[in-house]
């Protein structure tokens, strides 16, 4: 029998509580006959689902420069002995972001009502994430609430640190491609046909690359709904694809390959791995759980299939260790500090040490990208742009010699 939570009135006096039947109609025919008017009959189950919807509804993903202060902000807060639901309270009216006051506000309420940190937290998938979520636990639980989550802020800053570089890394070829296809279309569509016209009314013979420039240029201007839409479509499949497990195993597989930027994923992929996991366990979460979110949160297939492997592993009694030098990604410095890591009890520290030189790995591996790219770009514009040009201009230049 289901559980009914129900309100109505009895006489004079308004009456709530719980009742099971069935249905909604036999626990609505039960109250009746109890001689109560019910104004609300709702199914438990149906209630919790929906309160959950609305807490899915509610949160959403904020900024990590916004969630690092508020986790700094927090840890503080916790530091000076400010009582928990007290903190919350102030984060929620404090906060830059909406969706962090709005989400800490429910927090707060669900706190008072008696409801553990990690709980309330983890009602929030969308903005506090596994690893947020497992910190506060281990927090709460061992009376060490303000230090882990100072652990949390500096992680969350570092990695959106990380994740700002890869980004300023693929802004100057992503603009100056868009801006080339701009031009590029612009005088396929625009400009070309002038001269196309001019040519055809001299009758003279055009050389071959002006021949091919004109041919692209019609079909541009014929069919150039078909190749936006032709794009799209394409960029939406590959998506689609990605989202698959074999689809995202062999594209992460192939980037992992390509030149300069395999490097920059797998120098990536070890600071957030070694980061992340350095921070779990030096806040006490259990090894095998934080192989599983770290696994999660690699964002790479290829690293996560090898972390958790490397979990599988550990599970089975072996070392963190040995499994992860079979792996393309980890190189052997790293397998072996980790190694050491273990040996010595100070697995955490260690991977921490090597999260911090492989920041600046990174760094360094932005930097010899852009380098790399800047003069590939001016190679493409050069051969795109200027070869349409130069391409228009030959029957020109093919006049004046004549002339002479």
């Amino acid at each position: 029998m289901a559980v009914f939570a129900y309100r109505g009135r009895s006489g004079a006096s308004a009456v709530n509580g719980e009742i099971e039947a069935d249905n909604r109609p036999a626990a609505v025919a039960l109250l009746r006959a109890k001689g109560v008017v019910a104004t609300q009959v709702e199914e438990k189950k149906a209630k919790a689902a929906a309160a959950a919807a609305a807490a899915a509804k509610l949160g959403g993903s904020v900024k990590a420069k916004d969630l690092a202060i508020y986790t700094r902000q927090f840890s503080t807060m916790v530091d000076a002995g400010l009582p928990i639901a007290q903190c919350l309270q102030i984060l929620s009216e404090q906060s830059e972001s909406k969706v962090l006051r709005d989400v800490t506000a429910k927090i707060a309420a669900d706190v008072q009502g008696g409801g553990t940190l990690a709980e309330s937290f983890g009602k929030y998938p969308k903005t506090f994430d596994n690893l947020f979520v497992n910190m506060l636990a281990v927090g709460e639980s061992g009376g060490v609430l303000d230090v882990c989550l100072q652990r949390l802020s500096t992680y969350i800053e570092k990695a959106a640190k990380l994740k700002g570089q890869v980004k300023s890394a693929m802004v100057y070829p992503i603009t100056i491609i868009s801006v080339a296809c701009l031009v590029i279309i612009f005088m396929m569509v625009f400009v070309l046909p002038t001269f196309a016209n001019m040519f055809k009314n001299m009758g003279a013979d055009l050389p071959l690359p002006t021949k091919i420039v004109i041919w692209m240029s019609d079909m541009t201007r014929k069919y150039i709904i078909v190749i936006i839409i032709g794009v799209a479509a394409g960029i939406y499949a590959l998506k689609r694809y990605y989202n698959t497990d074999n689809g995202s195993m062999v594209i992460d597989t192939f980037m992992l390959k390509v030149p300069v930027v395999g490097m920059l994923i797998r120098k990536i992929a070890v600071a957030r791995f070694t980061r992340t996991l350095g921070t779990l366990i030096a806040s006490g979460v259990p090894i095998l759980e934080g192989l599983l979110i770290t696994a999660r949160a690699a964002g790479n297939r290829v690293v996560e299939k090898s972390v958790m492997a490397a979990r599988t592993h550990v599970t089975a009694g072996g070392t963190l260790a040995e499994p992860l030098k079979t792996t393309p990604v980890f190189p052997a410095m790293v397998v072996h500090m980790i190694s050491v890591g273990e040996n010595t009890g100070a697995l955490d520290a260690m991977l921490n040490k090597i999260a911090d030189f492989y920041d600046d790995e990174v760094d360094a591996a932005v930097a010899a990208l852009t380098s790399l790219l800047e003069p590939m770009m001016i190679v493409f514009l050069g051969i795109s742009v200027g070869g349409i040009v130069i391409a228009m201009y030959l029957p020109i230049f093919k006049m004046v010699t004549l002339i002479k």
